[in-house]
């Protein structure tokens, strides 16, 4: 008697535990399904993760470029504060305007508008 009872406790078992197994075999084919699983969230990144590799090595490129051109114009700049330096110095050395004369003038007269040209306006 109490064979066939522990006989049935571990039938019972048996299938609970095929049940469960049936259960997570479910869950881990819909978890790694290539179209809506997990594997096609990991595929995804992964085409993502090539783009942003390319981009970054082209942004390299640019940047690298870039450098090269901003150190040249430095460089340019350097020498033309340089130049600009020498010729306010140079300035310094010419003799000061004579003020106790006063400039000339200009005057000047707006011309008067003629009628027909006053109409084509």
């Amino acid at each position: 008697m109490i064979n066939l009872i522990a006989d049935i406790l571990m039938a019972a078992g048996a299938l609970g535990a095929g049940a469960y197994c049936l259960v997570l075999s479910r869950r881990l084919s819909r978890f790694t399904d290539l179209e809506t699983g997990m594997g096609g969230a990991v595929a995804v990144l992964s085409v993502q993760v090539d783009d942003l590799t390319k981009a970054l090595a082209e942004a390299r490129k640019a940047s690298s470029g870039s450098v090269g051109q901003l150190t040249e114009l430095t460089k340019r700049a350097e020498e033309s504060a340089g130049k600009l330096e020498v010729l306010l110095a140079s300035l310094h050395d010419l003799p000061e305007p004579d003020t106790s004369t006063p400039r000339p003038t200009v005057k000047r007269r707006r011309r008067t508008v003629r009628g027909e040209e006053q109409e084509a306006a």
